[in-house]
């Protein structure tokens, strides 16, 4: 890598400059598969091991959890592993026989993932509107089973979608680019640009389309929210009775999910201009990275998301990692066969299950 430079103080000047660049890349990079990782387990754990979010929304904030988990285990990894490689041995992507299988592993799974974290969020958006909207009928459209078949059709499709421009075109393949630091969709650099290739702009068109239905379900259903609250102050205590209102969980789950939605198109809102610019044939290098990381990052966003604006996500987390309230787990499975002379401690403990902020 230096022996051109040997010798000439300029070189070696604009080396050290690139490498601290690189450098800190790399840095980024580490601190994103530790921040999405251990997010998303945290997130996966409260949603399988709390009982209270064993709902069809907790099953949908798991399914996003899971995608979001795949792109810091698989994806992010082979990105620190080649650029590891290339900073200490100067292994650039053609010398590098596993390049190809790995890539044709880590793409789709990042162009898959991607889809599945936009489908489920629009999910998750009719999921709470129909919540909000009718709360009478949630139970009965929203179960659990039918949610488990549109988890599984949503990655089915992500999946197939992301292979569609490999099937397409004999020309287009996955190759990891050292300007995005990513296994990208790759075209011949000897061809001029041809229309099959415009297959790529199927990917943009998808994802707006669905994000254009998922903003107009959300303001519906902040609509309706608002029309609730402003009753309710209206009508004071009234509003609050009968089983057909609106619970305050509902409203912040619908808040959160608008948030999601927000932060998800900030973050894809790069990657699909780099998308049309490339399919034009625009070379953009520096900006390539920018976009394809500020997508990467919105992995470890939700988790925030849940913990800033979602109380029931915190108490979960908290239940999860609380020793006391697994000791008063199985002190109630006592109390319940001495239910006649035991009944106000194992009220007491309920209250501490469900309520440990107000013991605190």
């Amino acid at each position: 890598m230096l022996g051109n430079s040997s010798g000439r103080s300029p070189n070696c000047t604009d080396w050290s400059q690139a490498s601290a660049g690189d450098i800190c890349k790399l840095f980024l990079m580490v601190l994103l598969v530790v921040l999405i990782s251990l997010g998303n387990l945290v997130s996966l754990l409260v949603f399988f091991r709390v009982r209270q979010f064993r709902t069809s929304q907790g099953y949908l904030k798991a399914s996003l959890a899971l995608a979001d988990l795949a792109v810091g285990l698989i994806v992010v990894p082979y990105s620190v592993y080649r650029e590891v490689n290339r900073l200490t041995w100067g292994m650039e992507p053609e010398t590098d026989k596993y390049e190809k299988p790995a890539c044709f592993i880590t793409g789709p799974i990042f162009a898959g993932c991607t889809f599945v974290s936009i489908s489920t969020i629009f999910l998750l958006s009719v999921e709470r509107s129909v919540a909000v909207l009718k709360p009478l009928h949630r139970k009965a459209v929203i179960t659990k089973r039918r949610t488990i078949w549109l988890i599984v059709a949503s990655w089915a499709m992500s999946c197939c979608l992301a292979v569609v421009p490999l099937l397409s075109s004999p020309d287009i393949t996955f190759q990891y680019n050292a300007c995005s630091k990513m296994c990208n969709y790759a075209f011949p650099t000897d061809k001029p640009p041809e229309s099959h290739w415009n297959i790529m702009l199927l990917y943009p068109v998808f994802d707006f389309s669905v994000l254009s239905g998922t903003f107009a379900i959300n303001a519906i259903t902040f609509a309706a929210v608002h029309q609730y609250c402003k009753k309710r102050k209206q009508l004071g205590e009234e509003a609050q009775g009968g089983s057909n209102q609106v619970s305050f969980s509902d409203i912040t789950a619908a808040k959160t999910i608008g948030i999601l939605t927000f932060a998800f198109s900030i973050s894809f809102l790069p990657i699909a201009v780099f998308v049309v610019g490339s399919v034009v044939g625009y070379q953009w290098c520096k900006f390539s990275f920018y976009a394809f990381w500020i997508l990467t990052s919105n992995s470890c966003w939700n988790v925030a998301i849940y913990s800033v604006w979602d109380p029931k996500f915190r108490q979960g987390v908290r239940e999860l990692f609380n020793k006391p309230v697994l000791i008063s787990t199985s002190q109630d499975a006592a109390c319940s066969q001495e239910e006649h002379s035991s009944a106000p401690a194992c009220v007491a403990i309920l209250k501490k299950m469900f309520r440990p902020e107000s013991n605190q």
